[in-house]
């Protein structure tokens, strides 16, 4: 059987991921194509108990250390549980969010050290790579006021400017390094036009 396609979906706060992800969901599934939709962390019973202690700005401060290990723990159950399995079935995994939003958030926003962060990927993931990366990118300030309108902000949305500019900076690093799988989607646009760019860039994955 052939292998599923991996696709990961990133960006900051309020750039527009969930409904972008679903979109994608729907294109894929108008073209015949098994795919499943998770996201990180989460992805299983433990991750997902993993993320709520994670968003919870109620919890103790959480060291950056930990903050970098829970995040791979929860990854590994998912990539053992979830991601893998359905790969091999030829089913398409769709992730909202993986390791770039950890070299993002840990290594940009939280100043971790890159080569720690690629060593936990190595071990956690061994091969496993995604084989395309959309990044929805849009100023900071405008993402917050997105983020602010949907209510509550958890943990990480209630950082300070200065560490999602980190951030920002941080994703546009790896799709600079790596543009053959990370493509950068315009999120200041119309819906529609950001959902047209989206089919564009997956067109040649759907009908190769």
């Amino acid at each position: 059987m052939i292998a599923g396609r991996f696709i990961t979906m990133e960006g900051g706060e309020g750039v527009g991921k969930t409904t972008n992800i679903t979109y994608i969901q729907s294109l894929l599934k108008e073209q015949n194509i098994q795919v499943l939709l998770t996201r990180e962390p989460g992805g299983t019973a433990l991750a997902e108990s993993i993320r709520q202690l994670l968003l919870d700005k109620e919890q103790e401060a959480i060291a950056e250390q930990t903050e970098l290990l829970m995040m791979f723990a929860a990854r590994a159950q998912h990539i053992k549980h979830v991601i893998q399995p359905a790969l091999e079935q030829g089913i398409w995994v769709l992730c909202d969010r993986f390791t770039d939003a950890t070299y993002a958030y840990q290594g940009g926003g939280r100043n971790i050290a890159l080569s720690t962060i690629q060593w936990l990927e190595n071990f956690v993931q061994a091969d496993l790579r995604p084989d395309l990366t959309l990044l929805l990118d849009a100023p900071i300030q405008l993402g917050m006021q997105r983020a602010q309108q949907r209510g509550k902000l958890d943990r990480f949305e209630s950082e300070k400017m200065a560490f999602f500019a980190k951030v920002r900076e941080a994703y546009l690093s790896i799709a600079e390094q790596q543009p053959q799988r990370v493509k950068i989607i315009d999120a200041t646009q119309s819906l529609a036009c950001v959902q047209n760019q989206i089919k564009q860039t997956l067109a040649p994955f759907m009908y190769e």
